[in-house]
């Protein structure tokens, strides 16, 4: 891994055109460590792009990346994971709805030895504001509960706003293919090999402008998958691949590439 950078950050965009604009001017603004921020798309035809290119004339940290993984915000997140170039990796949504003034200490709390640092809207002094009532009701529900009966290590489980370590990411592998479940993924795995996650409050507001693409129905049996995954007792890293791949319930790709067993 390079060390020209604390941090690598990864954001999954997908047609977003000038609406990115807004979430890049807060994380430049926001951001006082040294970061590479890394923008990936599924095609290079997507409005983002141009967007992106004339940013990054401005911030050469900035770069863009288009995903050959496959389609969707699960294959674009991996890849940019795969191919960010420090230590640690964050992933924020390019929606502009997370609060990147808390990206400074994720990062440090990854680098402090946590896996897993996640900011949480459930914790005290975190909030969520706006979006679907039901599903605002299903993710709070997800994580106090996971969090009560498992020790999780944070209220949020499912928030895709999170900060990893990318030796551990490279452990433990990516299985999941759809949506944005991959913060819990991870989180889960965390919790089985007994691994530090460590949560701070943020504040999340529902995205002003553009169109949200979670696919509520869609995704939350691949929720559930990672919510159940995370009971049980700990595992080796060898015990916790077999029993992923034993419990999968559709074909997938193999883990991100460069996964060690």
């Amino acid at each position: 891994m390079s060390e020209d950078h604390r941090a690598s950050i990864i954001i999954p965009a997908y047609n977003e055109g000038e609406d990115i604009v807004p979430g890049l001017d807060r994380i430049f603004e926001a951001v006082h460590l040294d970061v590479e921020v890394l923008v990936v798309v599924d095609s290079p035809d997507d409005t983002t792009v141009p967007v992106v290119e004339a940013y990054a004339a401005q911030h050469p940290a900035l770069r863009i990346a288009v995903n050959d993984y496959g389609r969707g915000p699960a294959y674009a997140i991996r890849y940019g994971i795969d191919h960010a170039t420090s230590d640690t990796v964050v992933v924020t949504m390019a929606d502009g709805c997370d609060d990147p003034r808390q990206i400074d200490d994720l990062v440090r709390l990854v680098e402090r030895g946590v896996v897993v640092a996640a900011a949480s809207r459930y914790m005290p002094g975190g909030q969520q504001v706006g979006g679907p009532r039901f599903k605002a009701f299903l993710s709070r529900t997800a994580g106090i509960t996971l969090n009560l009966f498992t020790n999780a290590g944070t209220r949020d489980a499912t928030n895709s706003f999170k900060a990893y370590n990318a030796e551990f990411v490279r452990q433990v592998g990516i299985d999941s293919i759809d949506g944005f479940e991959i913060g819990l993924e991870l989180t889960a795995k965390a919790r089985r090999l007994r691994r530090p996650v460590a949560e701070i409050p943020t504040i999340w507001l529902d995205r002003a402008f553009g169109q949200s693409n979670f696919k509520l129905a869609k995704w939350l049996p691949k929720y559930f998958r990672w919510y159940r995954f995370a009971f049980g007792r700990q595992l080796t890293l060898d015990e916790l691949h077999e029993l992923v791949r034993t419990t999968r319930t559709s074909p997938s790709p193999s883990n991100t590439r460069k996964q060690t067993s």
